[in-house]
């Protein structure tokens, strides 16, 4: 059940990290599929996935966020590199900030999969 779930989750990982790529790309070329209702949907539903295999991840090993500092740190991680794609996908005006965004949100997936890989807490 384990493997299942971790590979649906790395599955999910992947897809979403793809899917913020693709956007940004699509931003940068002021392209018009941005408003495709597919692109608007999908990335959504690809996250839930994400979230819920995270959640059930959680339960099978009995590690929780505020519990663990390298669970903590991946929570907090995810936030941020939320945060960044937000800025740079709706909030940035201009192309700079774009490119400071995506670079940060990027940054920030280098960091939570670090710490997924090593399970070891960056700051915390």
């Amino acid at each position: 059940m384990y493997m299942l779930v971790k590979n649906i989750h790395m599955t999910a990982v992947s897809l979403s990290v793809l899917l913020f790529i693709f956007r940004f790309i699509l931003l940068q070329a002021n392209s018009g599929m941005l408003k495709a209702k597919w692109l608007k949907i999908t990335p959504h539903v690809v996250d839930t996935f994400l979230l819920a295999s995270a959640l059930v991840l959680c339960g099978i090993l009995s590690q929780w966020p505020f519990v663990n500092d390298w669970l903590t740190f991946k929570f907090t991680g995810l936030i941020l590199y939320i945060l960044m794609a937000l800025f740079t996908l709706k909030w940035a005006r201009s192309v700079p900030m774009q490119w400071i965004g995506f670079v940060g949100a990027l940054t920030w997936l280098v960091l939570i999969v670090r710490v997924a890989i090593t399970k070891e807490a960056i700051i915390f």
